[in-house]
């Protein structure tokens, strides 16, 4: 086993992790400020807050997986080690960095549900496009570990690209 493959493997989920730690740590002092206005106002406080709060812990679950398929890699002596560490890290900051920032979001959604109690979809909805980006790297670097599959990406895209023009 390659030992940079395993650490960019490791670096992956450690700064997804860090990253939904770090939103969901955002989002959750949002939502409980959003509370306390709430008890102060002797008004109902949502329980749906947690479901703001929860939603960056997802990109932690993308940074295992992504573990999986640079760990798988690390012993094969066709790719470079290099290759995965740098997959690893700069994956992991994205992934981290989407969760951050989807915990940003959630934290204005959590004071503004709470305020109106209107508008949960469309706050859930800017939550899903600021994950996005999480799963894009998710699934890009998955692509990336197979190189037989690259060809045949391209290929369909090229085919998509054609057919919509």
């Amino acid at each position: 086993m390659g030992f940079f493959g395993l650490l960019g493997a490791g670096a992956a989920l450690a700064l997804a992790a860090v990253g939904s730690a770090m939103g969901a740590g955002v989002a959750g002092q949002a939502a409980i400020g959003a509370w306390k206005k709430c008890f102060a106002a002797n008004k109902p406080a949502p329980f749906m807050l947690v479901a703001f709060v929860g939603a960056p812990l997802t990109q932690t679950i993308y940074g295992f997986l992504v573990l999986g398929v640079i760990a798988g890699k690390a012993g094969d002596p066709n790719i470079s080690q290099w290759l995965l560490l740098g997959a690893g890290v700069f994956g992991g900051l994205g992934m981290g960095a989407s969760a951050f920032f989807q915990g940003k979001a959630a934290a204005a959604a959590s004071d503004a549900f709470a305020e109106t109690g209107k508008g949960f979809g469309q706050y859930m909805l800017v939550l899903g496009l600021v994950e996005t980006v999480a799963l894009f790297v998710m699934v890009f670097i998955m692509i990336s570990m197979n190189p037989t599959v690259v060809p045949e990406v391209v290929n369909v895209a090229k085919e998509v690209a054609t057919t919509t023009m």
